[in-house]
């Protein structure tokens, strides 16, 4: 009988390096380079990379030598999504809470479960992390899917090389959308209908057209692109920078940002207790990281 693979411990601020696994760490020019590295399954998010990113993000606000978080992949893409299928998915295992306070969700069952796991590593994290109060840049290439799309939209600004693409697929799941819901206000309505209703890729060109992203440049261009922004923003005082943020996300939170999210989290998670209804448990509607790859969807 073939033992279950050793699912490592996240990742603790003192450990991560410029090449530790599945986050990378370093800091160059007071600018903190944080780097998912599980190059391998196209970084997809398994919760260890979840709390060892936290880690690096509060070794980046905790060291008053950075003043910017780049938040950048190594291989052939930024993230694939959420891991729902690699040998090191870790939906099993215990990990103290970070993002929120509630039960653990690994002795609970059904809809308790998938309920008490993603508010604390989607909607929690995803949350806390908007939050920092130092300004954070996405610099995206390749594949931007689903819950890579919850790690880009959580970042102040989104560089994207002229090889990004996007997606969000999991309509095809029979779920509306990601669990960080905010693509009313990150594409627009009418934009967000369509990326939703039909799955389809859309390229760094028309998500530069319709605002989600700030900057298209070159492959080759793109580290020194936001190389450039990030040094412009290290000259200006750190609290003029958080309150400025605080700012802007207080008006999104106004237009409804936050309330969205608490009311589609809802119809999410009704989605996954439907399909599990209908499908012996299944509640991804009898999708896999296979056959949503086979679908085109990324």
């Amino acid at each position: 009988m073939t033992s279950p693979p050793q699912i490592p411990a996240p990742l603790t601020g003192a450990e991560l390096t410029a090449d530790s696994t599945p986050v990378a760490y370093e800091v160059v020019d007071g600018v903190a380079y944080v780097t998912l590295n599980r190059p391998d399954y196209r970084n997809a998010q398994n919760s260890v990379m979840t709390y060892s990113l936290d880690a690096a993000f509060v070794k980046a606000v905790d060291d008053r030598g950075v003043s910017v978080i780049v938040l950048r992949a190594h291989g052939k893409h930024f993230s694939a999504g959420h891991d729902i299928g690699t040998p090191d998915r870790d939906f099993h295992v215990e990990y103290p809470n970070t993002a929120t306070i509630y039960w653990d969700h690994t002795d609970r069952t059904g809809g308790d479960q998938r309920l008490a796991r993603e508010m604390e590593v989607y909607v929690g994290m995803c949350r806390r992390w908007r939050d920092i109060p130092k300004p954070m840049i996405a610099q995206v290439h390749g594949a931007c899917i689903a819950g890579g799309l919850m790690l880009a939209w959580i970042c102040d600004f989104i560089v994207a090389s002229d090889d990004a693409f996007f997606s969000d697929p999991v309509a095809r799941m029979g779920i509306p959308g990601v669990e960080y819901f905010a693509h009313a206000f990150v594409l627009g309505p009418r934009r967000a209908k369509e990326i939703l209703f039909t799955g389809r890729r859309f390229t760094a060109a028309e998500a530069l057209d319709w605002g989600m992203v700030n900057h298209v440049v070159p492959r080759d261009e793109l580290s020194t692109k936001v190389a450039e922004i990030a040094a412009s923003i290290t000259e200006m005082p750190p609290l003029g920078l958080a309150l400025c943020k605080k700012a802007v996300n207080i008006c999104e939170d106004q237009m409804g940002l936050r309330n969205s999210m608490d009311s589609v989290f809802g119809w999410h998670h009704f989605a996954h207790s439907a399909n599990a209804e209908a499908s012996d448990g299944d509640a991804l509607g009898g999708m896999d990281a296979r056959s949503m790859k086979a679908s085109g969807a990324s």
